[in-house]
């Protein structure tokens, strides 16, 4: 009969950030050990809250599924004598295999040992399994308490452990496994003994304890919108502090506060940030999307003393915005470009400079970058002006303070200072995409100087020997390049990566010729596997993706059209058989000696026919390529199969006669070159 497994893990307050990944980790180890001991069950569920992990199991079975297995042993040769009787290795293989010699048996040279295993009780097991999952649990930091050489997120303080209502005993960081659990560490007094599975939820709804994190997710929002709604307007709830929040209380309480009408004069942001990121609060707006001086927070409680906790939270945004005014204040004393010369006090990095040098290589690489691309007269302009004044705003109070604000005041204070709305855009564009999934800059110069301050960022710390490793990447270098593939993706921007990377060496002074060529393989090496992993999230085909990636990705946006008319391809098109031909093509392409071919050489009807055929799909595709129509080129190589069936069935390629053999393998090398600026075909799993 199946029963349920429970196993509470109880700890000091984990960090809220932690807590999702550690859930998702201890359900898959939790499942594949299961899986590995053959432990059938039904579901395999994780819940977390501050002072809990905690894993539910659902119908394990009460034994291991029996086993068996064919094991391999040595050759009959080593395994018998002359005479056929068994030598020692026969006889230890056997041994060790828990069998008598005369039950192995023969087969393909070979002798095997058919071994059946059979299941062991589940409750058995289970006290060596459990540790086994809690131990192999890791986090972004770990910490170790007392004399213990071991290692957790937080102290562990209670271990529940039940297989129904039996408890499983077992010892871990000197914490025994029992049936005791503890509630709310407010609202709940003393021990709650857990008698089986299934009353577990109901003890912890009754000590004050939502364990489910979905069913406190749900409750906090439901909170926030309603008492937004009471207040006359509208919460903005942002997925990622409602997630951090979710894991940050055990049982919620939504509150609202309120701060001084004074302090709307500040920018949005100025008052947004401080509530969300330092107050994890979340701001109330009104149906023409005006901020009201209302915020609403959640507390790890009930309504007791309601009253003094929003009185707290008060007076602790009050004196955050207080700070916030006066930087506002006093920053509007001095214009942003004046600021800009306080930049040559501030160190970009050791050995590039200071932040002054930074935008001055930033400005001429963003004008580079903008007449490339073809940019106007009016546009130059406003992104020489954006750069120059790109990161003046680091070095006010207000950025100082708040620094999730840069961009955002830099902005705030071009507009101030009396320049253009295009520059101040500009400005607060050029830090788009800040992390995965945001917005991307609108404009053609916060493009454009966006793209040249995370270029010039990547090329000097890569200049430095600062290359990104697998678990190691300290200035974000991956981030700021999927910023620059998806916004010349999204702005189908055509321009050359060799091209600017050759721009910013020199602005950096970089004249060695070996180390600026394995700066910039380096370099592209790096956007490919950038690119790669943006055409993975896209569901493009793996091996389609090696093939276009083969041949380099200079061109971000035509290198995307290749890859997505190569998936469309796949679909429409007979690409094995295409591939198959073009393969054989490509084998035999690789003896030629020579790139001419001479119609007057060929000795049969069929080399013709190919010949005219690659003409009439040569001439297709330079056009085609020109209107950037891959689709288009696909088909066209794709129309070159049947002729090269017919070549191959009736020419014998590597003829006696000289001249007619190199004809042909130079008839086959232009097919074959045909595909070379499209992608390596080879790759493609037919």
């Amino acid at each position: 009969m199946a029963k349920d497994l429970l196993l509470e893990i109880g700890t000091e307050e984990i960090p809220a950030k932690f807590i999702p990944g550690a859930l998702r980790d201890l359900k898959e180890i939790a499942a594949a050990k299961l899986d590995e001991r053959r432990i059938t069950y039904s579901e395999v569920k994780t819940y977390g809250t501050p002072r809990r992990m905690t894993l539910m199991v659902r119908d394990i079975a009460e034994k291991q599924s029996d086993r068996e297995s064919e094991n391999k042993g040595p050759s009959l040769k080593i395994a018998f004598d002359d005479k056929g009787a068994p030598t020692k290795a026969a006889q230890g293989f056997a041994r060790g295999q828990g069998v008598e010699v005369n039950q192995l048996i023969e087969k393909d040279g070979y002798v095997y040992a058919i071994v059946n295993e059979f299941g062991r009780e589940v409750q058995d097991i289970l006290p060596e399994l459990l540790p086994e999952i809690i131990t192999s649990l890791n986090f972004p930091k770990s910490m170790r308490w007392g004399e213990l050489d071991f290692k957790f997120v937080r102290p562990i303080r209670w271990l529940v452990a039940l297989y129904s209502n039996q408890v499983i005993s077992f010892e871990l960081a000197n914490v025994k496994s029992g049936q005791i659990s503890y509630g709310h560490r407010f609202l709940s007094k003393g021990q709650i003994t857990i008698k089986s599975v299934d009353e577990y939820f109901a003890k912890m709804t009754e000590s004050h304890v939502m364990v489910d994190q979905d069913l406190r997710r749900r409750i906090i929002r439901e909170q926030v919108e309603k008492l937004a709604l009471q207040q006359g307007g509208k919460a903005v709830i942002d997925e990622e502090l409602l997630e951090e929040v979710t894991y940050l209380v055990e049982y919620p309480t939504a509150l609202c506060g309120k701060f001084e009408e004074k302090y709307l004069a500040l920018p949005p942001e100025a008052i947004i940030t401080p509530m969300r990121e330092h107050q994890r609060y979340f701001p109330v707006f009104d149906g023409m999307d005006k901020l009201l001086p209302v915020f609403i927070t959640v507390r790890n409680g009930g309504q007791d003393g309601i009253d003094i906790v929003r009185h707290g939270n008060e007076r602790v945004l009050k004196a955050r915005l207080d700070d916030a005014r006066f930087f506002f204040e006093e920053d509007k004393k001095v214009s942003l470009e004046a600021r800009v010369e306080k930049l040559k006090t501030v160190v970009y990095q050791e050995g590039l400079g200071t932040m002054f040098d930074k935008v001055q290589r930033v400005e001429q690489l963003a004008v580079f970058i903008a007449k490339e691309i073809g940019a106007s007269e009016a546009e130059l302009l406003t992104i020489s002006r954006g750069a120059f004044l790109s990161k003046a705003d680091l070095v006010t109070g207000m950025v100082c303070e708040f620094t999730e604000l840069q961009g955002v005041m830099g902005r705030e204070y071009a507009l101030l200072s009396g320049e253009s709305p295009a520059v101040a855009q500009t400005i607060y564009e050029h830090y788009l995409p800040r992390f995965a999934g945001d917005v991307l800059p609108e404009s053609t110069a916060g493009r454009v100087v966006s793209l040249a301050d995370k270029l010039d960022s990547i090329v000097s710390t890569f200049s430095r020997g600062l290359i990104p490793t697998g678990s190691q990447d300290p200035f974000a270098l991956r981030r700021q390049a999927l910023g620059m593939v998806n916004i010349l993706i999204n702005a189908q921007i055509n321009l050359s990566l060799g091209k600017i990377f050759a721009k910013a060496m020199d602005l950096l002074v970089i004249t060695q010729a070996e180390r600026r060529e394995k700066l910039a393989t380096d370099l592209a090496d790096f956007f490919r596997l950038r690119l790669k992993n943006v055409f993975t999230d896209e569901n493009m085909r793996y091996d389609l993706i090696d093939a276009v990636l083969a041949i380099g990705c200079d061109n971000i946006v035509d290198t995307r059209l290749k890859a997505k008319a190569l998936n469309a391809g796949t679909v429409d098109l007979e690409l094995g058989r295409v591939i198959q031909g073009l393969t054989r093509v490509g084998n035999l392409a690789k003896n030629a000696t020579t790139a001419e071919i001479d119609p007057a050489v060929f000795t049969t009807e069929i080399e013709e026919k190919l010949y005219q055929a690659y003409k009439n799909a040569h001439t297709q595709i330079e056009a085609l390529t020109k209107e950037r129509n891959y689709g288009g080129v696909l088909k066209a190589i794709a129309g070159l199969t049947e002729p090269i069936d017919a070549f191959f069935v009736e020419v014998m390629v590597m003829a006696d006669d000289i001249a007619v053999r190199n004809n042909r393998l130079a008839l086959l090398k232009a097919i074959s070159d045909l595909t070379a600026d499209f992608a390596d075909l080879t790759k493609i799993v037919a």
